[in-house]
């Protein structure tokens, strides 16, 4: 389908409804950063079976993103986005009364089901509805829409569990999205009007892995990974489960204001995230480089965090920190804009699935990682050096996936410079540096 010149008050519409979507998925994936204590409480949890909750909603999440790429290549992003807030709201009911372990882990696949198949879906009707030149301020605005979802989760639904409880809270949050997805259904379209959807690509089971590993053998696709894989994974991971452990238990704060200060990695990401995105759009090939640069400020923050003396962080500190940190999210939008670049429109989709992968794989693999440790260590010593050596594998995370990134953005540049030799038409223009005639690793 060719690309649209410019976006209609129509398409705009459509984008909004779509939206509501992913910020109901935000929202939903958020509820256990704030909710976690309680949720131990409820039921009667240690600090690694509490981490499984989030690893599986998103190891669900990660799981799903690959068939979610396929699946919107083959039905189009109004069918999918109307399941998704179907299962969301179900996951949400089925957690407001679960009153088991088990049933609860139920309920968090069911969630992360439904929130997989929202943000591949609405960038779908990004790349459908707005012309090139829009893509990446338009995905950024999305992202901040999505991190208000975020914020509602943090102080609102505090609020909430500490006036109403936890079933009416849950069950208000699941039965509003539930209704929603009639919504999505009726307003939402695949296509502006006065275009042709194109023909949906039925890709047999055989020929499934097979074009997963020609989108996957895409350099700018690997760079993606590697860049979303880095970027977003340490906001995500205090926001959904740990900051709000650490802060309170670790940095004595209260419940009310740990929320507001956990509130700052949304307030950061909502503003900071047009900004990027606006950047990216006028400067492309500046997009590898901010992100490069945010992971050196990140590795600093985290310094900041887990050596100061005492382990005790002014409040001031830890707020300067997680204003640095949250920047992480917006720039993680430059993998979906590397996706849609090096990838033809009918594998745009499974592409986007695969660097998105790369994020939650992160947060699966830290949320854990962390769960354990503090299970380890709870009673060995203080809150404060057990969350300090925890946390420390947040570093480890970051630091492994910059490493990947930094050899796959030298591979990228690599294939663009030998595309542009062969006379092809390259989606930035890059311009070559004294380190790029060095052997790539």
């Amino acid at each position: 389908m060719p690309a649209v010149d410019r976006a209609t008050r129509t398409s705009w519409l459509i984008w909004t409804t779509a939206v509501f979507v992913y910020f109901a998925a935000v929202f939903h994936r958020s509820t256990l950063g704030v909710a976690g204590l309680e949720a131990s409480e409820r039921f009667g949890l240690g600090p690694a079976q509490l981490g499984v909750f989030t690893v599986l909603q998103i190891g669900v999440y990660a799981l799903m993103q690959i068939p979610t790429g396929l699946l919107v290549d083959r039905f189009g992003p109004r069918k999918i986005l109307t399941v998704a807030a179907l299962l969301m709201g179900t996951g949400q009911l089925l957690f407001a009364v679960a009153d088991s372990y088990g049933l609860g882990l139920v309920a968090r696949a069911v969630l992360g089901m439904g929130d997989a198949m929202t943000f591949i879906s609405v960038i779908r009707i990004v790349a459908t509805h707005f012309p090139p030149r829009q893509y990446s301020l338009v995905v950024a605005v999305t992202a901040a829409l999505g991190g208000v979802g975020n914020l509602v989760a943090t102080v609102p639904l505090t609020l909430m569990l500490g006036s109403i409880g936890w079933t009416w809270a849950f069950l208000i949050a699941g039965g509003l999205t539930a209704v929603y997805s009639a919504v999505a259904f009726l307003r939402v379209r695949d296509v502006p009007d006065g275009f042709v959807a194109p023909k949906p690509e039925i890709v047999p089971f055989r020929r499934i892995w097979p074009k997963v590993r020609q989108a996957w053998g895409v350099p700018g696709t690997r760079l993606g990974f590697w860049a979303h894989f880095s970027t977003m994974s340490t906001p995500a991971v205090l926001g959904l489960l740990w900051g709000y452990p650490y802060l309170v238990q670790a940095q004595g704060m209260s419940a009310k204001a740990a929320s507001s200060t956990l509130g700052l990695l949304v307030i950061g990401a909502i503003v900071t995230s047009p900004i990027i995105g606006a950047l990216f759009s006028r400067n492309p090939e500046w997009r590898m480089p901010i992100a490069g640069g945010f992971l050196a400020f990140a590795l600093v923050g985290w310094a900041v965090l887990l050596l100061w003396p005492g382990g005790r962080v002014p409040v001031p500190v830890i707020a300067v920190v997680f204003l640095v940190l949250t920047v992480g999210g917006p720039i993680s939008g430059v993998a979906f804009a590397l996706a849609r670049d090096y990838n033809p429109s009918h594998r745009q989709s499974t592409a986007s699935g695969l660097v998105n992968v790369g994020g939650f794989l992160a947060v699966t693999v830290t949320a854990l990682g962390v769960g354990v440790l503090l299970d380890l260590l709870e009673n060995l010593m203080t809150p404060q050096t057990a969350f300090r050596i925890a946390l420390s594998f947040c570093v480890i995370v970051l630091a492994f996936g910059g490493w990947r990134m930094l050899v796959w953005w030298r591979r990228a540049r690599a294939a663009v410079f030998a595309a542009e030799e062969r006379g092809e038409t390259v989606p930035v223009q890059l311009r070559r540096r004294r380190w790029d005639a060095l052997r790539v690793a």
